[in-house]
């Protein structure tokens, strides 16, 4: 009701979203289809992730984003189709062949956290990949900031879980990084460091895949939102197109301000130091 003067200033103004430079396809699938017993939780997705782009998984619960995440990554279940990166499947490759084609974070990230300090996840992460001594608590510092490294995992917030099993992860220096409902539990400011993280990835000429609900988050991080719905996609474009077309998943910002095109506040706030 208040936003009424607020579109009229804005009427001219177009929002700016300069669109990151793309690269070719990274991940390639091909009539994947992932069935649990009678259930058909993926039904024969085509899909490719390109590098250099935050691409955002959408869809109610159920709709097939895990089983299409973890049939993707190698190690999932998968009843037909294929899987490449870089011309290989990853579910061919050797472990550490494969932690370098695709690098996962599941929603509970503790599930791959199993040592007993946070400095012995980092080494064994080194050695496992083959990296410099310390490469992984340097990643993890530029992700979550001075951590005790002595401390237990499982004593650690959620984001300090995220940013290290994330951070485990890029050590082996993935083509493509794939997170299962990453923003479960984090604050505002955690979800503001975690969207840097993927633009860097992305701008770093990676190929992200991000699993979410929440439309906000997507709204600030992703070029391009793919929806699935009984383990099928439905809609598939730029997050512009896509968000906006269903109000389950359009941003606050789109809701108030329709018909207009912006989408966060950071665009809306550029448009009028514009006006």
């Amino acid at each position: 009701r208040r936003a009424g003067d607020l579109r009229i200033r804005l009427a001219s103004r177009q929002a700016d979203r300069p669109l990151p430079p793309i690269g070719g396809p990274v991940l390639v699938a091909r009539d994947l289809s992932v069935v649990y017993g009678q259930v058909v939780a993926v039904r024969e997705v085509d899909l490719t992730i390109d590098a250099g782009t935050v691409t955002a998984l959408m869809g109610r619960n159920g709709a097939g984003k895990s089983s299409l995440l973890w049939a993707l990554q190698g190690s999932g279940r998968r009843w037909r189709g294929s899987v490449t990166v870089g011309g290989d499947d990853p579910a061919d490759l050797g472990a550490a062949q494969a932690r370098e084609a695709v690098g996962l974070v599941p929603q509970t990230p503790a599930d791959l956290l199993y040592l007993e300090t946070v400095h012995e996840e980092c080494t064994q992460a080194d050695l496992e990949t083959g990296a410099e001594p310390g490469s992984c608590l340097s990643l993890l510092g530029r992700l979550v900031g001075p951590i005790d490294v002595t401390a237990h995992p499982s004593d650690l917030s959620e984001g300090q879980k995220l940013a290290l099993v994330l951070a485990i992860q890029l050590t082996a220096r993935p083509q493509v990084v794939l997170l299962d409902e990453p923003t479960r539990g984090l604050d505002y400011a955690a979800k503001r460091r975690l969207g840097g993280v993927l633009a860097d990835l992305a701008a770093s000429g990676r190929a992200v895949m991000v699993s979410t609900h929440d439309v906000e988050f997507v709204a600030e991080t992703a070029q391009r939102v793919v929806v699935m719905a009984e383990g099928e996609i439905v809609a598939d474009g730029p997050t512009a197109e896509v968000v906006v077309a269903s109000p389950a998943f359009a941003p606050q910002v789109a809701k108030i301000l329709a018909p207009h095109s912006f989408l966060t506040v950071s665009e809306v706030a550029l448009a009028l130091e514009a006006v």
